[in-house]
């Protein structure tokens, strides 16, 4: 984190840092990805959009002294703003310090879920996710909001880690940031968070570039990282489960 540069422009902020691939680097944040109470919500709350959810964003956000408000938005526009029929995202904020109003804590606007997009938030819409070191800030990628403005004399510390639908891409690049020669190592389960599986039925196969009958073809991407074995595209179970929805 200290060695992070600050960001380039105004909505990355010119003294905020952000350090990813967390997985990759720490054992703690993966405890913190597979939290079981947050999985479980997470699943439970994309679980009318997808088959499977996985790892969207993992990032030590960083606001320094002197960091100004950043711009009020929605995190689901990474996508654009093409998915107006689905929530795409269940994310999480959690605080490595306290979270106050003067040192930045998070703005947030409460009922702005159902919102069109072009819809500003008034000053007195707005509050901050005051909490103290050690909570979680929980919103979708729908909820309006922005950091805060740093007036301390202090750094504001958080770990976001979201999750989105298991057929979408990340915003967070997670088979770079955690390359297969880091994730054969990790658990089945962090692994398929990852995005090591099949988004749902034939979505996200893999096919090894090898010399012709040497892998399988068509394959799930677990095969990267662990033995699997050949079948169909993602299995019976998720074409079953994508045929039902």
């Amino acid at each position: 984190m200290e060695a992070t540069e600050a960001g380039s422009d105004a909505f990355t902020g010119d003294k905020t840092t952000r350090t990813g691939a967390l997985v990759a680097r720490s054992a703690k944040a993966r405890d913190m990805v597979m939290n079981e109470k947050i999985i479980n919500a997470a699943e439970a709350f994309l679980a009318p959009f997808c088959e499977r959810i996985q790892l969207h964003v993992t990032q030590i956000i960083r606001l320094k002294p002197g960091q100004g408000k950043q711009m009020i938005h929605r995190d689901r526009w990474a996508w654009g703003k093409h998915l107006q029929h689905v929530e795409p995202q269940f994310n999480t904020i959690w605080a490595m310090t306290d979270f106050t109003e003067e040192n930045g804590a998070t703005q947030v606007v409460p009922g702005s879920l159902d919102w069109p997009d072009d819809r500003e938030a008034k000053p007195e819409e707005v509050c901050q996710a005051v909490m103290s070191a050690g909570s979680v800030l929980i919103y979708t990628g729908g909820v309006f909001h922005g950091g805060g403005e740093n007036r301390s004399t202090s750094d504001r510390i958080g770990v976001n880690l979201t999750y989105t639908l298991g057929w979408l891409r990340q915003e967070e690049n997670q088979y770079l940031s955690c390359p297969p020669e880091i994730a054969q190592d990790l658990s089945p389960k962090m692994q398929d968070m990852l995005g090591y599986t099949m988004g749902q039925y034939a979505m996200g196969y893999f096919t090894p570039p090898s010399a012709p009958g040497e892998q399988p073809e068509c394959i799930s991407p677990a095969f990267a990282v662990r033995e699997v074995e050949a079948g169909a595209l993602g299995g019976e179970d998720l074409l079953v489960a994508q045929t039902k929805k």
